[in-house]
């Protein structure tokens, strides 16, 4: 029988983000998307930070403001899920209006790379508790390291 899939979330523009069951833990998911008219697709660290290297060229404090957001009102907050499927802790649409000026400058909205980042976030809190890959992907990102650095931390594959 093939995974279930469960609708979290439907972006504004009608981006489906699920989540399917895995095999790390009880708890254990793997975040999912499809595009309308595509066929679905696995969000991987690169993909997010090079578009945040994109949104960087085109709105460099913005984009700055985004990942400030991201670290501390995302990252940080996050606990395990005690359940399957998980429930988004902290995202509200609200917060996507502060980072609209960053819709245009790359594949990915905003709205969308809050709620994937947060499942992605969920994943490694439930798997890891005491993890911090992904906080400290985003700052190195943030912190303006080396391209190399941040690339080889976005494609980081084992434990």
């Amino acid at each position: 029988m093939p995974p279930q899939k469960t609708l979290i979330y439907r972006t504004s523009n009608g981006i489906e983000i699920y989540t399917e069951p895995g095999r790390k833990s009880l708890h254990d998911f793997r975040v999912r998307y499809r595009e309308p008219g595509k066929r679905v697709r696995t969000p991987l660290h690169i993909h997010i930070i090079v578009d945040l290297y994109q949104k960087l060229s085109a709105e460099p404090k913005l984009t700055n403001d985004f990942i400030d957001h991201i670290i501390n009102g995302v990252i940080k907050p996050i606990v395990p899920s005690t359940s399957y499927p998980p429930s988004l802790q902290v995202f509200e649409t609200v917060h996507i209006s502060q980072f609209e000026g960053l819709s245009g400058a790359s594949e990915y909205s905003p709205e969308f790379l809050l709620v994937v980042i947060e499942l992605i976030m969920i994943q490694e809190r439930t798997n890891y508790p005491d993890g911090n890959l992904n906080l400290q992907l985003f700052q190195k990102f943030r912190n303006g390291a080396d391209i190399f650095s941040v690339v080889s931390a976005a494609t980081f594959r084992g434990r």
